[in-house]
């Protein structure tokens, strides 16, 4: 018996020993844990001493949350300035893209939210970025007739004449997906002054003009005939 028992004591020491390396390795760390809790309270922060205590705590700012977004993407689509300005100055990336392809930078084009518009395009925002769709922040921009914001991407340096995956420019959605209203017409002039090609037809072979016409709205026909 003595002797299987000092056969059996190295099998055994063995066993234990591996079992206490797997839950070693399963286990995260105090500090792991930590930085997890502190990541996940960034991704649900809505408020910019929340936001603060979590970057204080060592959470990971290019964490993804729901749809691949980060904190902030999800700051920019609330347009909460001033948790998408910590962010930033935390170090966060601008042009990071969520699962639907739309970065900060891409956000805050389409929607308007010009203060985080230009945020990001002080810190690094890449203005020939596109999204899912293929269009560059002014394409849709246009498309909403948001004029401010229309002008401070092409004073950015975004092309004007930069087609989508639909053939569209923005001149085309400003015509096509407005409405004709005096916000058109004002997008319409800003593109044109900021070096559209009105001689640009859409994947259809139709002209920014005769697209114009065929909807009514003389206003925006009589801009392009300038």
């Amino acid at each position: 018996m003595g002797i299987r028992r000092m056969l059996l004591a190295p099998a055994i020491a063995t066993t234990v020993l591996l079992a206490t390396s797997a839950c070693t390795a399963s286990s995260p760390s105090s500090e792991e844990a930590s930085v997890s809790s502190a990541t996940h309270d960034l991704l649900a922060a809505t408020t910019v001493d929340a936001a603060r205590a979590a970057l204080d705590a060592g959470a990971d700012i290019e964490a993804r949350g729901d749809g691949g977004m980060t904190a902030l993407i999800a700051a920019t689509k609330r347009d909460d300035v001033e948790i998408a300005r910590l962010l930033v100055d935390a170090g966060a990336d601008v042009n990071a893209k969520d699962d639907i392809q739309d970065s900060a930078f891409l956000y805050a084009g389409a929607r308007g939210h010009d203060e985080i518009l230009l945020l990001t395009l002080e810190n690094g925002a890449d203005p020939t970025s596109t999204n899912r769709f293929g269009g560059t922040a002014l394409i849709p921009a246009s498309e909403r007739g948001l004029l401010s914001t229309v002008r401070i991407l092409l004073d950015a340096g975004v092309d004007p004449d930069h087609v989508n995956d639909l053939g569209w420019t923005a001149l085309h959605e400003a015509i096509v997906l407005g409405d004709g209203s005096q916000d058109y017409v004002d997008v319409v002039r800003a593109l044109i002054d900021g070096g559209a090609d009105i001689g640009i037809a859409d994947g259809d072979g139709v002209l920014p003009r005769d697209l114009a016409l065929a909807r009514g709205y003389d206003t925006i026909v009589a801009e392009l005939d300038r």
